[in-house]
């Protein structure tokens, strides 16, 4: 039997179906987790935010007005959580109250859970840290590239999500699609060398 299409659960949502809004986060998480880890480039962080996306989501599912544009309510509401989140985060450090540690607390930002994941497998220290910067360097181009491109590029490469998933969240064709793919991909590229060549004649 098919899976019901997005406008469907989102009206069965609606109604109180839990079920059917468990199907929509599995269906939209990793767009979804893409826009937020590509903003916030901390891997818990953003699973933290994407979280709390979907519990806002499902206290204002009812404020759905077009099921159809489930997608672009839900990336929307993403984008605000993201931002309020940042804000709240700015506030802590301007007022000396910031949770982060560098010691028994939190791991660092800048090593990120790709790092640690990463040094859980082995590789020397030094590895580690290379594999670190090298993830560092390319959230920020990516950050920094026109949204048409840090879009599509974040959510197929950071958050693995597939090219209907995509399709469907960003209202494109398969042509379109893989056109921004290639052209971000290559953008991205040539800003990685750059970044490379000043590196190394600092």
């Amino acid at each position: 039997m098919p899976e019901p299409e997005l406008p469907v659960l989102v009206a069965r949502s609606q109604k109180g179906d839990r079920a059917a809004f468990e199907k929509l986060v599995q269906r939209t998480a990793r767009v979804v987790y893409a826009q937020i880890v590509a903003a916030v480039r901390d891997r818990q962080k953003a699973e933290d935010l994407t979280q709390e996306t979907f519990t806002a989501a499902w206290k204002a599912i009812a404020t759905v007005q077009q099921p159809a544009g489930f997608v672009s309510w839900l990336l929307t509401l993403a984008r605000n959580t993201t931002l309020d989140a940042i804000k709240c985060e700015g506030r802590q450090k301007r007022g000396g109250r910031s949770e982060r540690t560098n010691g028994a607390g939190r791991k660092p930002a800048a090593m990120g859970e790709g790092a640690a994941e990463v040094a859980d497998r082995g590789p020397s220290p030094s590895e580690s840290l290379e594999l670190a910067e090298a993830r560092e360097h390319a959230l920020k181009v990516l950050e920094e590239l026109p949204e048409e491109y840090r879009r599509p590029l974040s959510m197929r490469y950071l958050a693995g999500a597939d090219y209907h998933a995509i399709r469907e969240a960003l209202d494109l064709s398969d042509g379109a699609l893989r056109g921004l793919l290639n052209r971000g991909m290559a953008l991205l590229r040539e800003r990685m060398t750059k970044l490379q060549g000043d590196k190394v004649k600092r």
